[in-house]
């Protein structure tokens, strides 16, 4: 979904990454840092925050070595350098350095916007990583998802699949590569059905609501289930993490606005507007932050930081669902 510039080379000496899209920035990161590898294994890669870069750093970063080594020098967050920072940059966009490769993430918005067009004007490879608010560019983001993949899936699954998991990209993401890896043949709509709408007491989603809802017995039996009949850990921690998050948002959202409005802003489909109202009556700030905490240590523990995915994700439901509760008593 990234629209690059004509410069397309991975390895040019400037690349600048333009956008707010978390998903689509790490990407361009990842494509220059495959490309220095793929030249050169033993590619030494800087990935710096704003702070980290202060007036002189880039110079010894860049600066040659006896072993001529080939380097990826990542700065994050760009436009908050500092002034005298912005300085080494703009002066080393002249004269960028042999067998390395410098790549500035830039929110793209006016703070910083000086480096932002010296680094244009020097002739930077672009690539914009726009943050994607409308469905159907979400939706397009699904269907070039697959493509890469080198799979195929029907405009009703790609759609099925925006409408259950909502503006979260890595988590589309995600599914993308979990249903591809899981099934065989044209992904269609009752493929995506089986994961996320099919039988109500084995999908992913039908845990996340009970645990959010506080019903931890409802919500343990229908995990046990879900798993018992093949569906994939990592979707279930992806629906717990969607559920919590829907839960948050909500919650911060301005009061008295119209689930359309609110749609748009939080990038929902109306539907599920109504739906985390119901769900969210019993929670407190704190128990959101509990329960994210649960979420993340299952992610770890699904993807391999545990010996048991199962007893990983049973704790977090029951936390979550313990944290459902935790505004009833205020």
């Amino acid at each position: 979904m990234a629209r690059k510039s004509t410069t397309d080379d991975p390895l040019a000496p400037v690349t600048l990454a333009v956008g707010q899209e978390d998903l689509l920035l790490d990407r361009a990161v990842q494509q220059v840092v495959a490309a220095a590898r793929a030249a050169d294994p033993d590619t030494d890669v800087r990935d710096l925050a704003p702070e980290a870069l202060q007036p002189g750093t880039l110079a010894e970063l860049t600066s040659p070595s006896l072993f001529a080594e080939r380097k990826v020098v990542v700065v994050r967050n760009a436009q908050d350098l500092s002034a005298d920072t912005i300085k080494d940059v703009k002066a080393y966009l002249g004269a960028p350095a042999e067998e390395i490769t410098l790549v500035l993430l830039h929110a793209g918005q006016a703070k910083g916007k000086g480096l932002l067009d010296a680094a244009r004007k020097a002739g930077a490879r672009e690539v914009a990583c726009p943050k994607m608010t409308k469905p159907a560019d979400r939706l397009a983001f699904v269907r070039t998802e697959f493509r890469t993949i080198g799979r195929s899936a029907t405009p009703e699954a790609c759609q099925a699949l925006v409408d259950a998991i909502g503006s979260d990209l890595r988590e589309l993401a995600s599914a993308c590569a979990q249903l591809s890896a899981d099934v065989e043949g044209t992904i269609d709509e009752a493929v995506v059905g089986r994961y996320y709408t099919g039988r109500a007491e084995a999908s992913s989603f039908t845990v996340a609501d009970r645990a959010v809802e506080g019903r931890a017995a409802e919500a343990l039996e229908a995990l046990r289930w879900a798993l018992a009949t093949g569906v994939a850990p990592v979707l279930i921690t992806s629906a717990l993490a969607q559920g919590v998050r829907a839960i948050g948002k909500l919650a911060s959202a301005p009061r008295g606005a119209r689930p359309a409005d609110l749609a748009r802003e939080l990038g929902m489909p109306p539907w599920k507007i109504d739906r985390v109202r119901q769900q969210m009556r019993g929670w407190s700030a704190d128990g959101v932050a509990v329960a994210l905490r649960a979420v993340a240590e299952a992610d770890a523990g699904v993807k391999g930081g545990g010996d048991d995915p199962a007893y990983a994700l049973e704790k977090a439901v029951v936390t979550i669902a313990r944290a459902a509760r935790s505004g009833r008593s205020r």
